[in-house]
């Protein structure tokens, strides 16, 4: 292997562990946090625009969808307009997660840049976004889905 495959998988490992613990203490699972904040962002979107947005496939936000339904964090509504559309919106206990997850999520943030300088950590972070970008490119020109 190299350095950077080394390195970066080392890194994912770590931080999705991390992840995993902090989003378990409030009942979900990796990656509905995405569509929690997607939908705190915009509520009522339908699961399509929901993984356009987060570059996934649908079939992922149904499922999510179906499990965060379940917890009783979000429900499906046809849309009014069009019923062949289901809309998702976030109940009261849903819209409740946001600020204790985004306090811990801060405090997450923090702790894994501890001893980073401000400027080490942006570099870090827009490192981060072109290698991101570049893996993007080359699932694109292999004409790949991102969730593999």
């Amino acid at each position: 292997m190299t350095q950077l495959t080394d390195t970066y998988t080392d890194a994912s490992k770590s931080f999705r562990a991390v992840l995993t613990v902090i989003l378990r203490r409030h009942g979900l699972h990796l990656g509905q946090n995405l569509v929690l904040t997607t939908l705190m962002e915009r509520d009522g979107q339908t699961p399509g625009e929901v993984a356009a947005g987060l570059n996934v496939t649908t079939p992922t936000i149904v499922k999510m969808a179906t499990r965060m339904a379940s917890a009783g964090l979000l429900v499906r509504r046809r849309d009014l307009a069009d019923n062949r559309l289901v809309r998702l919106f976030l109940t009261d206990s849903g819209r409740d997660l946001s600020d204790p997850l985004n306090g811990d999520l801060e405090d997450i943030e923090a702790r894994l840049t501890a001893g980073l300088s401000e400027n080490e950590r942006a570099t870090l972070l827009a490192l981060m976004d072109r290698v991101t970008a570049n893996a993007r490119a080359l699932l694109a020109e292999w004409n790949e889905p991102i969730d593999h």
